[in-house]
């Protein structure tokens, strides 16, 4: 019978912290149609993405205000109000994250984040910044999820073994890779499960 794991690996995103760009721009362009084009074709996943994997939010927003002039208006809302896109902590998974802390559970974070908008959102919620024993974040080390090489990073610098770990994920890619590695992957979609499928492997939650 295998061990039951014993490290738990958080994502950040959509599991501990609340993000939706649509929160800004509901405010910004009333009509649905139009902020899906806008958010798809212009401050699109694709270009967000970039900012994650460490390119300046400086030369992002300028390289679309170049290809959109019509759009600056809307475009540098994206990082000026980036906040608001972020607006709360997910209590539920925090209430996890703190009982697991509280009974001795390593815990480590793998994140596609940019380093910029992290370094403020530690300063928002101090948990992100005392938590953890060691946070990969994407930004910094210029590799995004699911790439299978950011988490043998965090493998590899911290000597854990992957089937001693869990790795908790709003992203079925995500996940999927984690996998793929040798990690226990739990797709994440309400801290009630959560808590169940930890429950499930052994955690004190």
């Amino acid at each position: 019978m295998a061990a039951s794991p014993k490290t738990v690996i958080f994502d950040f995103g959509n599991v501990l912290l609340r993000w939706d760009p649509n929160l800004l721009y509901e405010k910004l362009i009333p009509d649905a149609e139009e902020r899906e084009y806008f958010l798809t074709r212009i401050c699109s996943p694709e270009w967000n993405a970039e900012q994650d994997r460490g390119r300046p939010w400086a030369e992002g927003i300028a390289l679309l205000v170049e290809q959109f002039p019509d759009h600056e208006h809307l475009i540098r809302p994206f990082y000026d109000r980036w906040h608001e896109t972020l607006p709360e902590a997910i209590e539920g998974t925090v209430e996890i994250l703190e009982a697991l802390k509280a009974n001795g559970v390593p815990l480590y974070a793998i994140t596609n984040f940019s380093v910029e908008k992290l370094d403020e959102c530690k300063v928002r919620f101090p948990f992100l910044a005392n938590s953890f024993i060691d946070t990969i974040v994407s930004g910094d080390v210029r590799l995004l999820k699911p790439d299978p090489a950011i988490y043998h990073l965090l493998i590899e610098r911290n000597d854990l073994v992957p089937q001693d770990c869990v790795f908790i994920d709003d992203s079925l890619a995500n996940v999927d890779a984690a996998n793929s590695v040798g990690l226990h992957g739990i797709h994440f979609t309400t801290p009630a499960k959560l808590r169940s499928e930890l429950k499930g492997h052994g955690f004190p939650v």
